[in-house]
């Protein structure tokens, strides 16, 4: 995948030596997840729930660990949490009576990670969490949970000068000449960290860039594409396309929703001067596609690729007893917990370069 080779060459060569050493038995641990670890026994088998399949970033991630499990040689069973915080409590409850090695749980609620890790403790199994980062608290309250994942600052951060660096070339975008973006936001699900910090940081990075911006309308469309599409129409119908001049949105999918709603009244089409900037997280395919035709205008990568391998090398150490570090995992590890997964600013000049 080029978006990997570029970007990351080195972190993943890196990634993809530790990740075959991980590939060969290493010595069992202590403790009652001790099944499948020592030469001889079964294979190690990871129980990893995603909150729901039908995201298109987190589809990606769990492409990524299958392929990185089959090259470790670990069986990964995967579930689909359908977006319900009961339906993974149970999976994962499901996961411990088939005695699995460890736990890869990519939460729906990241605020009900506590139970889940005491569940884990209580079997002295490793956990990884992905892309959804657990209070501090829980994080702490037990020596094997480690989390993967990226920091939602820093997308918010290159999103915003994305946006920044068009009215910078485009001094026109400003329709109505006052000096100020006036913007419409498609948040995430309400409460989620990405979603938090991606609306805030991206706003602080344009006024950084000497704007001032003005907010016309905000709502959640909760990552769906769908929804954002509606959100958009009724942004349109409330504020005007006069009056809108940018649309950010917290990933891609709700990005092309929006810009659906702007093709249905004639904008995003190709044609220059209807042309409303819109920028987007997480540089899926059909993200890239839409650079590629011009309908988008820019996207941050959230490397799945990345996230995925990083999840199943530091899962696999762990089953092995082997501490997390970057040694060990082909990524850094900050205070013994973290793998931070760096973001990546895509934009028309380097957009082809991260396309399969």
């Amino acid at each position: 995948m080029k978006k990997k080779v570029f970007a990351f060459g080195l972190l993943s060569l890196t990634a993809a030596i530790v990740l075959g050493a991980c590939g060969s038995r290493g010595g069992a641990s202590d403790g009652s997840s001790d099944a499948g670890k020592e030469e001889g026994n079964a294979e190690q088998l990871v129980g990893a729930a995603i909150y729901k399949f039908d995201d298109t970033f987190m589809t990606g991630v769990r492409t990524a660990m299958s392929e990185a499990a089959k090259e470790s040689g670990i069986k990964l069973e995967l579930v689909d949490s359908q977006n319900k915080q009961p339906t993974q409590n149970e999976q994962v409850d499901t996961f411990i009576t088939k005695g699995v090695n460890a736990l890869a749980i990519n939460a729906v609620d990241r605020t009900a990670a506590g139970p889940i890790i005491e569940k884990a403790k209580a079997k002295d199994l490793p956990i990884v969490f992905i892309n959804r980062e657990p209070e501090a608290t829980d994080m702490e309250s037990y020596d094997k949970v480690w989390y993967v994942g990226a920091k939602a600052e820093q997308s918010g951060t290159q999103s915003g000068q994305i946006i920044a660096d068009y009215f910078t070339a485009n001094p026109d975008a400003d329709k109505n000449g006052d000096g100020v973006i006036q913007y419409v936001m498609l948040q995430g699900e309400p409460g989620h960290q990405d979603a938090t910090l991606r609306t805030e940081y991206s706003i602080k990075a344009i006024e950084d860039a000497g704007f001032k911006t003005e907010k016309l309308a905000v709502d959640t469309a909760m990552w769906d594409k769908a929804k954002a599409t509606d959100l958009m129409k009724s942004f349109i119908t409330g504020q005007s396309l006069d009056k809108i001049e940018a649309v950010i949105a917290n990933n891609d999918d709700m990005a092309l929703g929006a810009i659906e709603a702007l093709k249905s009244e004639g904008y995003n089409t190709g044609d220059a001067a209807k042309f409303m900037p819109v920028v987007g997280v997480d540089a899926t395919a059909p993200a890239l596609e839409a650079m590629k035709d011009g309908s988008l205008l820019g996207t941050v990568l959230n490397d799945a690729v990345n996230q995925g391998t990083a999840t199943i090398n530091v899962t696999k150490a762990a089953m092995d007893g082997k501490e997390i570090n970057e040694a060990n995992v082909g990524y850094p590890v900050t205070d013994g917990k973290y793998i931070w997964i760096d973001y990546v600013k895509v934009t028309k000049d380097n957009y082809a370069e991260f396309m399969e």
